[in-house]
């Protein structure tokens, strides 16, 4: 098997592909080619692809700042990865807990933080109850959104990195993909969810103020950006959470969500 490096999307039709057919473990990178073909973090992107014997067996994709993002690549396909990615400056990888973890080991890089994720999908979608109503976020609402994406980014990993998510944030309005939920007359929480690719649509980012918090906003948010989502043609309903979190993880889980596999984002010292 081999691994071979692109920076060209036409050129990496067939190992998008290979990630179409599995949607739900590969849903990362699909959503961030589809972001990338709107124009977003193009600048250094690095494509791979894993051939063995002209068939594709594995992609990778890297637009930097980010980390590198592992599709469900093959475990034993892992050290030669890092072998040919030796001299490319990483922030970091994230990927299944599994192929992330024998990345790090097979790099040799230096881990300096870890944020463990799980990936749940929808399996029935039970009610949720809170006070307001949803509706989805407009033009009127990009600045109120960029600072619930920069609060949002803020708080999951103070590490991230800090670019504006202003382009970010008008496509995704642009495309009708943020729900706002409303009580007495002002947005008290955000959910977004991704175009399906595939029939598969990810939720998130999901954000409720602090000061807001406890009173079923974040449920009631996340599930219209579900049903929006569903609406939009979407079978395949998926979210991450953060394992360090107890209460987003119930939450998603009194929706019907349920458990698919573990993830980890690992941030990596930069080589002198």
């Amino acid at each position: 098997m081999m691994w071979t490096f692109t920076g060209d999307l036409g050129e990496f039709a067939d190992a998008e592909e290979w990630l179409r057919r599995d949607p739900v473990r590969n849903t990362v990178p699909l959503t961030v080619l589809g972001r990338v073909r709107h124009g977003l973090w193009s600048d250094g992107l690095m494509l791979g692809r894993l051939t063995d014997g002209g068939e594709v067996r594995g992609a990778v994709v890297n637009t930097p700042p980010y980390p590198l993002l592992l599709g469900d690549i093959p475990l034993g396909s892992v050290p030669s990865l890092a072998e040919a990615l030796r001299d490319r400056a990483l922030s970091g990888v994230s990927g299944p807990l599994a192929q992330a973890t024998a990345f790090v080991s097979a790099s040799g890089r230096q881990e300096t933080a870890r944020s463990s994720q799980r990936l749940y999908r929808l399996d029935t979608l039970r009610p949720a109850s809170s006070t307001g109503t949803a509706r989805p976020a407009g033009d009127a609402d990009v600045h109120l959104a960029v600072e619930f994406v920069r609060a949002f980014t803020e708080e999951a990993d103070p590490r991230a990195s800090r670019e504006d998510p202003l382009p970010q944030v008008k496509l995704r309005i642009g495309q009708g993909e943020f729900v706002l939920w409303e009580d007495g007359g002002r947005p008290v929480a955000m959910a977004g969810f991704s175009r399906p690719i595939t029939g598969m649509s990810r939720i998130g980012p999901v954000y409720t103020p602090p000061g807001l918090r406890g009173r079923g906003y974040g449920s009631a948010v996340t599930h219209a950006a579900t049903r929006a989502a569903g609406e939009a043609g979407a079978d395949l309903l998926l979210l991450f959470t953060d394992l360090a979190n107890p209460t987003s993880n119930s939450i998603y889980q009194a929706l019907g969500y349920r458990p698919v596999a573990d993830y980890a984002s690992i941030s990596l010292a930069q080589r002198g």
